[in-house]
């Protein structure tokens, strides 16, 4: 009985997880496959991707079997930080980081590109968590016991700000007071910091002209389509394209040097137009299952840490492509954020991979105290 408890972890969240990257590579076939004439070869993109889904894979299955409350020890969560902290470091040094269209976001590692931040996420969720589960009740006091804790957060999100990337350091700090929503910050502190958080987010978006071009323009894309307002509007005529039902898979005409980053930030678009609402639908609820099967995993785990760790992990998935989706159908100001299991980008796709790893073995110690408690039931 015990043998079997240890392999049991939530099926659900492999399913969709799966279902999320088979759709992903159809997909990103269907935006990629033109470049043929210049790779010679319409899988390019596609084999790219498989070798992070290879590479995510093995990092799955790997930490599915590592007892989650390893990453609590002190000297795992100062390592994951230093590395991370070195590698924002480096990533911003010219000649170091691999400058790509202003944005000095990669490095190049034995000829492979990756990109510090997405692992930067991550860590910063294994941090929030162990320090929330340490703080304990201290979470109510505002000044001793939640200040402090957003303190890793904010280095990591000035780091990330000087490649630059607003987004994804926006995205690191609503992750965090996520997080500490869902260990009990009072609701006057949360509002203070939800208020706080969108006058830096204004502050930022607003003091560089780029930025502050892409805010003016979200309010009309069409009025500014030879400038800023050009990626919403060919993102929005893609979407508008596919009607009810999509013109077919590879059939749509927006990524044929009209829409900008088909493959990466605005992919939504490509699935929009090729499959229609119902096919937006479709992921839109796929990624909502998903969601919903991380809190429930979270919700199920019988420790504090393991709630948080697991909720930390399923909020950054499901933010991000909250953001993605938003951006992309125009309810959100244009920024450049990845569409999580869809958006081209080993790295990426590695890293959150590795991530559901961590949640699916809090479901395996999940369903392995359940079992035992059973069986203690069955003999009593």
């Amino acid at each position: 009985m015990e043998r079997r408890a240890r392999r049991t972890c939530d099926k659900t969240v492999v399913l969709l997880m799966v279902l999320l990257i088979i759709l992903g590579l159809i997909t990103l076939f269907s935006a990629t496959y033109y470049q043929r004439t210049a790779s010679g070869d319409p899988l390019s993109a596609v084999k790219k991707q498989l070798v992070g889904v290879a590479l995510g894979a093995a990092a799955c299955v790997f930490l599915s079997h590592v007892p989650y409350r390893v990453y609590r020890q002190p000297r795992v969560m100062l390592t994951l930080l230093g590395v991370s902290a070195a590698l924002l470091i480096l990533v911003i040094i010219p000649g170091i980081g691999v400058s790509i269209n202003g944005s000095r976001r990669w490095l190049n590692v034995l000829g492979m590109s990756m990109q510090p931040s997405e692992f930067a996420k991550y860590a910063m969720v294994i941090f929030m968590a162990g320090a929330l589960d340490r703080r304990g009740e201290e979470i109510h006091r505002f000044f001793a016991g939640v200040v402090p804790l957003l303190i890793v957060p904010g280095i990591m999100f000035l780091l990330i700000l000087e490649q630059p990337n607003l987004s994804t350091g926006g995205s690191i700090l609503i992750c965090a007071l996520l997080m500490l929503f869902s260990a009990g910050l009072r609701k006057r502190h949360m509002a203070f910091l939800g208020v706080c958080g969108f006058c830096l987010g204004a502050f930022y978006a607003w003091s560089a002209p780029y930025r502050r071009e892409r805010l003016l323009s979200f309010r009309d894309p069409f009025a500014k389509m030879s400038d800023e307002g050009y990626q919403l509007s060919q993102s929005l005529i893609a979407l508008g394209s596919g009607g009810l039902f999509g013109m077919g898979l590879g059939q749509g005409r927006q990524k044929f040097a009209y829409l900008p980053y088909p493959e990466s930030d605005f992919i939504f678009a490509i699935i929009g137009e090729d499959f229609g609402l119902v096919g937006c639908t479709a992921v839109v609820m796929l990624f909502c299952a998903f969601v919903f099967a991380g809190l429930r995993v979270a919700l199920s785990c019988r420790d504090r840490y393991g709630c948080l760790l697991a909720s930390g992990i399923t909020s950054m998935i499901g933010l991000q492509a909250f953001i993605n989706m938003g951006v992309v159908t125009g309810i959100m100001p244009t920024t450049g954020l990845p569409l999580p299991f869809f958006s081209a980008g080993g790295t990426s796709m590695t890293m959150i991979m590795a991530a559901v790893g961590i949640l699916l073995n809090v479901s395996r110690e999940n369903g392995r105290a359940i079992s035992t408690r059973k069986e203690n039931g069955r003999g009593t």
